[in-house]
């Protein structure tokens, strides 16, 4: 997901700074009170959200038939903050996204969110397409993101890469030299190219030695990047039909030596890419909202279908690969239709990047990945 603004940042100065809670002016939670919120909200515990501390820009999606031109948002902020247009008040989100202005409690510091409530008609394709053309630097102009094309033809923000945790360990790089970039040159117009690095002095000082270049559906969390490090990936955005084939094109070279977490060479190993998608329920027993993060995301309970590229193999031609997903359980239809499933599509250059093993100079391109549903069969 594209963030917008710098990251974590107070408008005077960076709120990774050392300072009192009362400098702080973020907004860690929003709750929407409606009379009839099943009506509104396609879960009941969308009510509610947790706000990712780099998220400026937010999007809270509501069914397409749902009235915004008045509705008021709740906020929790950090201690002493106050926020304007006050929390409670109505507003109309039919026009496009309201500003919202969190204050210190010292009144030194300032943040502004954009916040959007976004009508979201549930509609059947034939063919998700996935073509890599549409991305460009963030907002501080240091790395690299992606947008995908919504069925209005409209971009959207559903895809995060490793690039900000990378930029912590090694900010001295320049765009290009981040693990996840654009390359023109792909199978059919421009494509992503993936490459495992290594993370530098900084790096290895933190215990992560290398990164592995990466894209997925879903977010990441720089909060977690140099603590609990397989949380910072949030995998998965709601998907409504069945996903039934995962295809598209590939290159891999892999690196020449392999080193793992203990930063030592194992001579004997070869490093590997990963390419592979996952369908999950994305609510737990108790009608909690669950999400697929770094340690789980090919393991968790709550997974439905995978499709995995088993056979991945260095090659320097573009190389056609097509997978069928493997059910692990029964689709229930009606949720379907109701957006309680999530679905991410994985690529790595590294299939054991996130424990941090890997090999320097491993890269794998991507391009005209595309979910083929069973509508289409």
């Amino acid at each position: 997901m594209a963030v917008a603004g710098t990251l974590g940042m107070c408008v005077t100065t960076s709120c990774f700074k050392e300072e009192p809670l009362n400098a702080e002016c973020d907004i860690e939670r929003i709750a929407i009170r409606v009379d009839e919120p099943e009506k509104f909200f396609f879960q009941l515990t969308d009510t509610a959200r947790s706000v990712n501390y780099a998220d400026s820009e937010i999007f809270i999606d509501v069914r397409g038939a749902a009235d915004v031109s008045a509705v008021a948002l709740h906020f929790n902020l950090t201690e002493g903050a106050t926020v304007t247009p006050a929390s409670g008040s109505v507003q109309n989100f039919s026009a496009g996204p309201v500003t919202y202005t969190v204050t210190s409690q010292d009144g030194k510091w300032h943040r502004d969110y954009s916040i959007s409530l976004r009508n979201v008609w549930v509609t059947v394709q034939d063919t998700v397409k996935y073509d890599f053309e549409h991305y460009e630097l963030n907002s501080t102009g240091k790395y690299y993101v992606w947008h995908n094309v919504l069925p209005d033809g409209s971009l959207g923000n559903d895809w995060a890469s490793g690039n900000p945790g990378y930029g912590m360990s090694k900010g001295s790089a320049k765009p290009d030299e981040y693990v996840t970039v654009p390359e023109p040159n792909g199978y059919d117009g421009a494509c992503v190219k993936l490459t495992t690095r290594d993370t530098g002095p900084l790096g290895k000082r933190m215990n992560l030695p290398i990164a592995a270049g990466n894209l997925f559906i879903g977010e990441f969390d720089l909060t977690y990047a140099t603590k609990e490090t397989l949380k910072a990936t949030l995998f998965g955005k709601p998907f409504t039909d069945r996903p039934v084939k995962y295809t598209g094109y590939y290159k891999y070279k892999r690196g020449p030596v392999f080193t793992n977490k203990k930063f030592k060479e194992e001579p004997g190993r070869q490093d590997i890419g990963d390419i592979y998608s996952v369908l999950y329920l994305n609510h737990d027993a108790q009608g909690n909202a669950f999400v697929l993060h770094g340690d789980d995301v090919l393991s968790s309970p709550q997974i439905v279908a995978i499709a995995r590229v088993k056979d991945l193999h260095e090659t320097s031609e573009w190389t056609y690969f097509e997978v069928e997903y493997e059910y692990s359980k029964e689709i229930d239809e009606a949720l379907l239709a109701e957006r309680g499933y999530s679905l991410t599509v994985v690529f790595s250059s590294s299939r054991d990047g996130a424990a941090f093993e890997g090999a320097v100079g491993s890269e794998l391109m991507v391009d005209k990945v595309r979910v083929i549903t069973a509508h289409e069969e």
